[in-house]
């Protein structure tokens, strides 16, 4: 696996339109590997996030192949720096995941409860508290091959764009938390497939990558 940086140029007016659709900007993430590559499967699937600090636009991409975000540089990017995006092996960091280790993690994702219906399809329904959402990740991360040290929401917001495909078309709204925290590792094979495939919904909507950094 690996995991690509890339900073957004705020002023363009080209990231702004990518920014408005979490579908418009994952089919231009998709659009960063050639027809043939292996996007999705056992080794992980395609997952991406963005994080936003003032001035500052960041996307993360978490993929099976190396991309390459030209078209994204030409759009939203600096056409002319000296470098554009920077994509490192994870595999390394993956392969040496054992139980008892503490990582400082960040995480977007979309938070939600299924409510059943006797005789319908069950409903979603989004997690919109802070208390909601920290109890949502709380509840899910031993599943996912960690307990939690610390953990905080740090960001929160509602996203609503029109979603439309070949057989698909209307509105969807995302309640999204972006988490900040200390993880403990717990189970490591868990871990690394939540890594390298994601977690919880919305995966193609810039939720699920869970990244991590060493304690400090």
């Amino acid at each position: 696996m690996f995991l690509t940086q890339m900073h957004l140029n705020p002023a363009r007016r080209g990231t702004r339109h990518l920014l408005a659709s979490p579908q418009r900007l994952h089919a231009a993430v998709l659009h960063g590997f050639p027809p043939g590559s292996t996007l999705g499967g056992p080794a992980g699937r395609v997952l991406w996030r963005v994080d936003q600090a003032q001035a500052s636009i960041t996307l993360y991409v978490s993929s099976p192949a190396e991309p390459d975000l030209t078209h994204i540089v030409e759009q939203a990017g600096w056409p002319t720096a000296p470098q554009h995006w920077r994509t490192v092996s994870t595999a390394q960091m993956h392969d040496r995941l054992a139980a008892g280790q503490e990582w400082v993690f960040r995480l977007t994702a979309n938070p939600v409860r299924n409510e059943r219906v006797p005789g319908e399809r069950g409903k979603r329904h989004g997690h919109v508290t802070v208390s909601q959402q920290e109890d949502w990740l709380g509840s899910r991360s031993e599943t996912w091959g960690f307990s939690l040290v610390t953990a905080e929401v740090t960001g929160r917001r509602h996203v609503t764009f029109s979603r439309r495909g070949p057989d698909t078309a209307g509105s969807v709204t995302l309640s999204m938390a972006t988490f900040d925290g200390v993880l403990q590792v717990t189970d490591p094979d868990a871990l690394r497939r939540s890594l390298t495939s994601g977690v919880g919904r919305a995966k193609g909507y810039g939720c699920g990558l869970i990244t991590l950094a060493p304690v400090r």
